[in-house]
């Protein structure tokens, strides 16, 4: 087993620390859902308005005929942080059911709420 990855405050590209995947997961499954407000009702997350959660399920529908998957193990070892001064910046490869890992993308804002606990903003499901 790879050694825990912990938040690291530094502007270099990091694997997505542990402490976070679980919160991110429950991010995904919730645009899986096609939540109205994705994020709604995750601790420590605050939710997407519903014009926001909109555009990232007409995301998805651009890209193409296929089905979200809940993140395997494999996601881990392609989504990346990186600190930006007051937050970390996380990009979240999506799978599908077709492809395994697509283009696709969930970025979310992570910031300290004090020094144990930390807060999740979902931005947008996209290709970069």
């Amino acid at each position: 087993m790879a050694a825990e990855v912990k938040p690291f405050k530094d502007e270099v590209q990091t694997p997505v620390p542990h402490v976070w995947r679980e919160t991110l997961g429950a991010i995904v499954r919730s645009v899986i859902r096609g939540d109205v407000r994705i994020g709604e009702g995750i601790e420590n997350v605050d939710p997407l308005s519903e014009a926001v959660s909109n555009q990232c399920r007409e995301a998805v529908a651009d890209y193409g005929s296929v089905t979200l998957i809940q993140l395997p193990d494999a996601a881990w070892d392609t989504s990346v942080a990186m600190w930006q001064g007051d937050h970390w910046s996380c990009l979240v490869d999506l799978w599908t059911a077709e492809e395994g890992r697509s283009d696709l993308v969930l970025e979310v804002a992570i910031s300290e709420d004090d020094e144990t606990a930390f807060r999740f903003r979902p931005y947008l499901v996209y290709v970069p």
